[in-house]
């Protein structure tokens, strides 16, 4: 269970766990932040206000209950080929080379991607979060 679960004393259901999206999110925010360089979602309204950032560049952000991703568009490709997820085109219609909308699979482990995700925003670096 999540820790904001956890303090609510409810058992969601949907992801690993029975961790509902916003949870799994909340726990992935909580694991990133320890990383130099990456702030924490700004809130409010508009674009990217659940967005994870990296040096003011969004890697990661929640959106309409799924993960959404920057990453290289060739694995962008690869994993929407693999069936994980969609281009994600922020209700304009026109899907985004380098942005994965993730598919709600309970088994899938957001954090290696959001990982490789903020990688990518750090100029390809692999970033471990072990500085």
């Amino acid at each position: 269970m999540s820790k904001q679960a956890a303090a609510s004393g409810e058992e969601p259901a949907g992801g690993p766990g029975g961790l509902s999206p916003e949870d799994r999110y909340a726990d992935l925010v909580d694991e990133l932040l320890g990383v130099a360089g990456v702030t924490p979602p700004a809130g409010g309204g508009g674009f990217g206000r659940s967005a994870l950032k990296f040096r003011n560049k969004i890697f990661a952000m929640l959106v309409r209950g799924q993960l959404v991703l920057k990453l290289p568009a060739e694995r962008v490709d690869e994993l929407v080929r693999a069936g994980h997820g969609v281009h994600f085109d922020a209700n304009k219609g026109t899907p985004m080379k380098e942005w994965l909308s993730l598919n709600a699979e309970p088994g899938l482990d957001w954090l290696p991607l959001a990982r490789e995700a903020l990688g990518f925003a750090d100029a390809g670096r692999n970033v471990t979060g072990e500085r």
